[in-house]
């Protein structure tokens, strides 16, 4: 089944490609992406997908909407091509945040980039922590939300050991997530309330639960400009935690967040490579990159062999 798999590698993916390709001991398929001199994009995939399983492994992360374009292109490419079956693996799908109509006279942009997807011919979406889970609704092809939960319930075992780990939800839209990596981890729970005067910045208000002497671990999708994190992780510790953590799954990290970070009394966060890492994340003192290609690479060997994805989480 191995020999009908093509793994093409995105320009926003391309070393997380390599690495489930490795995994799955395959070879990357061989695919040009270059731009013209007006930065239109060409793709030509340079070997034969006649009849073949196709995984093509792109991020829509900054640029988002030239990755976005790159991936459709791509898909283009391949269904063009004659591939048997085209599925979109997507680490971290830009968009999610854009799920819903917030005021009059806005777009549902998830939405739209979902029938974009399906419109260019993919056949499946396998992405990793959806922002909203209902996105997976947005597509009218099979869509698998796998979770960074197991990839980060093992780094914290093996690293914060202890009866005095509390896990903590940043807000409480992210209480679900949080509640079953405290339940893998055997740690009670806790929620920073906050309230959000404005987009990108946030005012701690409260903290529900007991912390004090806690080593606490905050746990959350997404960290863009990180001041919702550096500030619950100020409240913690004025609340009396002994030291604070974060394991988010997709490090945006725009603007300053880096460096505010890197400045914060925060122990260590811990992020996955589904948005691939700049020199600046790799240079800082306390943040840290945990892989998800064995993770990745599972799924896509379990589903070019029609087996239970779902299953990887029991």
């Amino acid at each position: 089944m191995k020999s009908s798999i093509k793994i093409i590698a995105g320009n926003a993916s391309r070393p997380l490609a390599e690495a489930i390709a490795a995994y799955l001991e395959l070879p990357l398929a061989k695919c040009m992406v270059r731009r013209f001199a007006d930065m239109e994009i060409f793709v030509e995939l340079q070997e034969n997908v006649r009849g073949e399983d196709v995984f093509i492994v792109q991020s829509t992360s900054f640029p988002a909407n030239d990755h976005l374009m790159e991936l459709l292109i791509m898909i283009d490419a391949a269904r063009r091509s004659s591939a048997r079956r085209i599925t979109a693996v997507i680490p971290y799908f830009g968009y999610a945040r854009q799920d819903r109509r917030t005021s009059g006279r806005t777009p549902i942009s998830a939405k739209l980039v979902a029938n974009l997807i399906t419109e260019a011919g993919a056949d499946r979406v396998l992405t990793l922590d959806l922002h909203a889970g209902q996105i997976q609704g947005f597509f009218d092809i099979p869509t698998d939300n796998l979770f960074a939960a197991p990839v980060m319930v093992r780094d914290i075992k093996e690293r914060l050991a202890g009866g005095d780990r509390m896990v903590v939800s940043p807000d409480v839209g992210g209480v679900v997530r949080a509640r079953a990596i405290a339940k893998r981890i055997d740690a009670q729970l806790a929620i920073v309330d906050k309230r959000r005067e404005r987009p990108g910045e946030s005012e701690v208000m409260n903290i529900i639960g007991e912390v004090e002497g806690r080593s606490c671990i905050l746990v959350d999708d997404i960290v863009d400009s990180g001041g919702t994190l550096v500030n619950a992780a100020e409240a913690l510790l004025n609340a009396g935690a002994k030291d604070v953590s974060a394991y988010i799954t997709h490090g945006v990290l725009s603007g300053g967040a880096v460096s505010r970070i890197a400045a914060s009394r925060m122990k260590e966060l811990v992020i996955t490579d589904s948005i691939q890492p700049t020199q600046a994340v790799k240079l800082a003192r306390n943040i840290r990159v945990a892989t998800i290609a064995p993770l990745l690479g599972e799924a896509i060997g379990r589903t070019a062999t029609e087996s239970s994805v779902s299953s990887l989480f029991d």
